[in-house]
């Protein structure tokens, strides 16, 4: 299910999906996540929205990352998968895209459940 959400204090929702994602899957403050996400690029020399500095970033607290089988490329999508994964809290990325779903909700600020995902981060007990 679709649940509209946007952390980021302003409401501006261009370019920062992946510290939107990251905040709704933590339950913790778009700042916090964004300060954090600058020191882990400063510390990697790395844009923070590069895919290998948050990554890093998941992996520090504690999240898996997984490869989406390439069967069916362009007909699995974001609702697909949290149909799938009804219990969990992962982040899912397209080619362009950063998304958190929790316990078989989407959250974003607008409805992505179209879009292709490629991999995704699932956050370990």
């Amino acid at each position: 299910m679709f649940v509209e959400m946007n952390l980021n204090p302003l409401k501006k929702s261009a370019g920062d999906c992946v510290i939107r994602a990251i905040s709704t899957a933590e339950n913790r403050a778009w700042d916090d996540i964004f300060l954090d996400l600058m020191l882990k690029s400063f510390e990697m020399k790395d844009i923070p929205s590069s895919n290998e500095v948050w990554g890093s970033y998941l992996k520090d607290l504690g999240y898996y990352r997984y490869i989406i089988p390439n069967t069916c490329p362009d007909c699995y999508t974001i609702r697909d998968f949290v149909s799938d994964n009804p219990v969990g809290t992962y982040i899912l990325a397209t080619g362009s895209h950063v998304v958190a779903v929790i316990n078989g909700s989407y959250f974003d600020t607008w409805d992505s459940g179209n879009e292709v995902p490629i991999y995704y981060f699932e956050k370990e007990n």
